[in-house]
């Protein structure tokens, strides 16, 4: 999918813009193109097969664990807090996510069949979700830590509205920052691989290729991961420093326990996609050697990293689970009156 495919720049990074088209005279060093051929023949075999199996499970496990969850804040509507408000936007998050698995697992089978459209509107909604989940969680934060530490209620409990407004405008910004995504992504031809993927034609604007791709990436990297994450750590660190002085400390900390657990969950599933990413950046725009092994190993970090983060998307309904005790109580419940209704049902139908 979009994640797992060094951009068709990278394909050609060495060949002049009037060369688009033309394979016989693309110019590529014989190292790089000696370790995309490795690549193919290697690890694409085994994604082949692994990937698409990985993601089917993390669709249904993702499905029925994000069904569960909006089941619990149903029930909780008449007493959501702040917190619940964001965790149903990110439920939203990572429902969108979920959907475009099967895209990437089919691509990844047998290539992209689906057209430029669907692929263009995959890989958005894949940027969307990710740019969503690391803003939302920046939201929560300062609002705990504006609350925790400095008692400045960001938003009254009267009016909760206000969050939603606040979520509003994240899914806008998320929306405008995956205009690249619109531009860019395309169903195109690996010449080299033989197959057809979901990637980014920077080449489709001749004047200025690499200036596009490294502007793309490093938006990416500053305003999706690296400002959020400094804000993130700031406040937690700040909001721990002040739990632990005071004389509620216990009973606070177990109160942002689940909003600490969802951030560490975040970064232990994206950091190693960003910081695999950032590496691939600095590889594809040579201020790193690029050698056949160093190819290799960055696609197959890519691939694997990536998967990561994908099942990120079905991981925050067990972590409630695990981790916060009004939300397993509640999930319980809705447990027991969902295999309560399938049993009285399989009785009135075996009943004469």
């Amino acid at each position: 999918g979009v994640l797992y495919y060094k951009d068709l720049q990278d394909l050609l990074l060495n060949s002049s813009d009037d060369d688009f088209g033309d394979n016989e005279s693309i110019s590529t060093s014989d190292t790089c193109c000696t370790g995309r051929v490795c690549m193919t023949e290697t690890a694409a075999e085994l994604e082949a097969v692994f990937i698409p199996v990985l993601y089917s499970l993390a669709l249904i496990v993702g499905l029925l664990g994000n069904g569960l969850v909006l089941a619990v804040l149903c029930q909780l509507r008449r007493s959501w807090s702040i917190t619940d408000t964001f965790i149903l936007h990110l439920l939203v998050a990572d429902t969108l996510l979920l959907f475009t698995l099967p895209f990437w697992a089919a691509e990844i089978a047998q290539g992209w069949s689906f057209g430029t459209p669907l692929c263009k509107l995959m890989g958005a909604i894949f940027k969307v979700n990710f740019y969503c989940g690391i803003f939302l969680l920046t939201c929560i934060s300062l609002d705990r830590y504006l609350s925790i530490v400095h008692a400045v209620q960001m938003y009254s409990r009267g009016k909760s509205w206000k969050v939603h407004a606040s979520c509003l405008g994240v899914w806008l910004i998320c929306l405008l920052l995956s205009i690249p995504d619109w531009i860019f992504l395309q169903q195109l031809e690996d010449e080299r691989s033989k197959t057809v993927k979901c990637t980014y034609n920077y080449l489709a604007y001749k004047t200025s290729v690499k200036d596009w791709q490294e502007a793309s990436r490093w938006l990416y990297h500053i305003v999706g991961f690296i400002i959020p994450s400094i804000i993130m750590v700031f406040c937690y660190s700040s909001i721990l420093l002040r739990l632990f002085r005071g004389s509620q400390g216990f009973k606070k900390q177990r109160a942002i326990r689940v909003i600490l657990v969802l951030v560490l969950a975040f970064f232990i599933c994206w950091t190693p996609y960003n910081i695999t990413l950032i590496v691939d950046t600095l590889h594809a725009n040579r201020t790193l050697n690029e050698t056949c092994e160093s190819t290799i190993i960055l696609e197959l970090l890519l691939s694997a990293t990536a998967a990561l983060g994908y099942i990120h998307c079905c991981l925050n309904p067990i972590l409630y689970a695990f981790v916060g005790g009004r939300f397993r109580h509640h999930l319980l419940k809705c447990v027991c009156v969902c295999v309560f209704a399938i049993t009285s049902a399989r009785a009135k139908i075996l009943l004469p």
